[in-house]
């Protein structure tokens, strides 16, 4: 919206020209939506706590019954800081920003509901997992479908680290890129278990895809290190920005001991968003790279539920694995800022994989 307003004063009034660049915006979009989430998450917090949406608390596992009653959906937080913030700095002609979106306020829409299920319930059981699932594809293959349909899209596979390997997949790609955005989406929330476990993470991937976004939406970057050009996407820049905004002040309420826990209505949003974009800008494969904690809680659940069924014997402790290091008798902190480490470490591997081919 502001681009839109002050754009066209740049030509009496030089200073705005800067408004034009998506480097500036992205920067004016991350402080945008900090300072929203500054300003919003106080009275959030007092609000949720007086309302009495609280966390319930598994019985089992690790004891965190210290935490029981801590104010959840805090992704709404996120939410209204980034989706603000986008609105304000983005280029709202370019498609793909309403896109992802899309997929966004859906999935937050579905992880809302089930979060006032388990808040009014007072177990930790929301939305059955099959009904959540039918949602979660049934947005994510009309998003693939979309952008299939894309005059930009050239239905080839970007392979990382090889720069001739394009396999063509045609209506194929379709399922892959749904099951890409649903697993990105319920991987997060998977990881959402430790105060700031789950939110270093998605802003160190967001802020990897800020870089990945800008150099996919500039066609002399994408020429220049052999990536797949996506007129439009450059947009996604300032997206990724937002969320690493709105991630860092949330951030200031969740971490140890959390005021605010993210909720179904963050995680499932959030990891939405990054498969959408992921699969937008084609880095569809790097996505498990930049989120290489995320695909590790996954397939820590996976593992453990087939090695049980298989053998009637755990792999590890407990799933997802952040609760396995608990049992091992690591505290809390110790966890989530290696996680973070790890995250930091993938984030550079990603990127420096844009040289490596």
């Amino acid at each position: 919206m502001l681009y839109h307003l002050l754009y066209p004063l740049a030509a009496e009034f030089g200073g705005f020209n800067v408004v034009r660049y998506i480097t500036f915006r992205t920067a004016a979009a991350a402080l945008t939506a900090l300072f929203i989430s500054f300003a919003v998450g106080p009275p959030l917090i007092r609000a949720l706590s007086r309302l009495r949406v609280g966390q319930p608390i598994r019985e089992i596992g690790p004891a965190h019954q210290d935490k029981a009653g801590t104010p959840t959906m805090g992704g709404l937080l996120i939410l209204l800081s980034l989706l603000v913030a986008v609105l304000l700095w983005s280029e709202l002609t370019n498609r793909f920003v309403w896109i992802v979106l899309a997929v966004t306020t859906g999935y937050g829409a579905l992880g809302f509901v089930d979060d006032f299920i388990k808040v009014r319930s007072g177990k930790n059981e929301g939305i059955r997992a099959r009904t959540k699932l039918f949602w979660q594809f049934s947005i994510a293959i009309v998003v693939a479908v979309a952008i299939y349909l894309d005059p930009s899209f050239d239905k080839e596979l970007a392979v990382p680290f090889f720069k001739d390997f394009t396999p063509n997949l045609g209506w194929a790609y379709v399922p892959l890129a749904a099951l890409i955005i649903v697993g990105a989406s319920n991987a997060v929330n998977l990881t959402d278990g430790l105060d700031g476990l789950a939110i270093g993470p998605v802003m160190i991937a967001a802020g990897s895809f800020v870089v990945l976004s800008y150099a996919a939406g500039h066609s002399g970057i994408a020429e220049y290190l052999a990536i797949k050009h996506v007129s439009g996407s450059g947009q996604l820049a300032i997206f990724c920005g937002a969320l690493v905004g709105g991630g860092l002040g949330f951030l200031w309420f969740n971490t140890y001991p959390a005021q605010l826990f993210m909720g179904d209505v963050g995680s499932l949003a959030l990891g939405g968003a990054l498969g959408t974009i992921a699969v937008v800008i084609r880095q569809e494969i790097l996505l498990g790279v930049v989120g290489g904690i995320f695909v590790m809680e996954a397939l820590s659940v996976m593992i453990q539920v087939a090695s049980f069924k298989l053998t009637g014997k755990r792999v590890f402790r407990m799933a997802p694995i952040h609760h396995h290091f608990e049992q091992l008798g690591w505290p809390e902190q110790k966890i989530v800022v290696r996680f973070w480490i790890i995250s930091i470490i993938l984030g550079l591997v990603a990127i420096s994989s844009l040289k490596l081919r």
